[in-house]
């Protein structure tokens, strides 16, 4: 499976099961730029605050046991972790998360802007370029809001950053295949 398929297999079947989760990082960024940037590690922030063990037994029956702090497979070199919520970027809390649809089930991740601002996230605070790169990326191949992205900048105090690099989060053409979901 590529990654969307199997976060999409493992969202579904947490949904299924009573665990809602909705996918982050750097794992967005592969989905959104067709795999132009590779991410093995599927960050999923668990809206509904289950408990560890719980999310444990229900990964356990489809194979992934707990080493360390992630979730492994033997067949696959993709592994999962649950970072602590609540779902944000930076200071600011998500409402509004995207739903994409596959072979494998459905999806619930970040949309396009908000995964830039999460992205951006990582650069203005702990001056990380790679992720900064993320960002371009993803705003690059896929529509964005960039009057959104100045906005939360500003809140977050990054203006000044976010005035350096806007000419390069040109907006990409828009990909079909999203709605629109609420928490």
């Amino acid at each position: 499976m590529i990654i969307g398929e199997l976060a999409a297999y493992v969202c579904s079947w947490l949904n299924t099961n009573g665990i809602k989760c909705v996918l982050t990082g750097g794992a967005c960024v592969s989905i959104y730029t067709g795999n132009k940037y590779l991410s093995y590690d599927l960050d999923f922030i668990d809206i509904t605050y289950a408990s560890r063990k719980e999310v444990k037994k229900i990964l356990k029956k489809l194979g992934f046991s707990e080493k360390n702090r992630y979730f492994v497979h033997p067949e696959t070199k993709y592994f999962i972790e649950f970072p602590a919520g609540p779902l944000s970027v930076g200071s600011e809390p998500i409402k509004d998360y995207l739903e994409l649809k596959f072979n494998t089930g459905n999806l619930f991740l970040l949309s396009p802007t908000d995964s830039v601002k999460d992205r951006l996230a990582a650069y203005y605070h702990w001056n990380d370029l790679q992720a900064l790169g993320q960002a371009i990326m993803v705003a690059r191949s896929r529509k964005t809001d960039l009057n959104e992205i100045r906005r939360w900048s500003k809140t977050e105090g990054q203006f000044e950053k976010f005035n350096k690099i806007k000419c390069k989060l040109q907006a990409g053409k828009s990909k079909s295949g999203f709605s629109h979901n609420k928490s």
